[in-house]
């Protein structure tokens, strides 16, 4: 049994940075296409990056553009999300999420209902 656990989420001022790290353990890591997804209080949760299951490509939300990045770790079963220049509208729940049909060299999915499995969330506030 997939399962994935985050870890990295806390208190930021506005301007900061958070490294968010995902930990997965239950099977083919390799053979998983990654991706974080967030969800505001009162908000339908929403994409935010994704990373392909091998070669490193990657996708990214217009929100998440040349301020935050991916990255999968093959041989440590973690994909991190590092987070920079946050802003308040940064604040949320971010999940974690593996799709395990996503065939080598395909497109990220970037909908939820593509993603098999899910950790249970960790907060990112952004305030001053």
């Amino acid at each position: 049994q997939v399962q994935l656990v985050e870890s990295g989420g806390g208190l930021v001022q506005p301007g900061g940075s958070l490294r968010l790290s995902c930990a997965f353990s239950g099977g083919a890591f390799n053979t998983y296409a990654m991706a974080w997804f967030r969800q505001a209080p009162g908000e339908e949760r929403e994409f935010v990056a994704g990373v392909r299951r091998v070669g490193g490509g990657t996708a990214y939300a217009d929100s998440a553009k040349g301020r935050f990045t991916i990255s999968k770790d093959n041989a440590k079963n973690t994909v991190d999300l590092q987070m920079n220049n946050l802003e308040p509208e940064d604040t949320a729940v971010y999940f974690c999420a593996a799709d395990g049909t996503s065939l080598f060299g395909a497109p990220i999915k970037t909908s939820e209902y593509n993603y098999d499995y899910w950790g249970r969330g960790t907060q990112v506030t952004v305030s001053s």
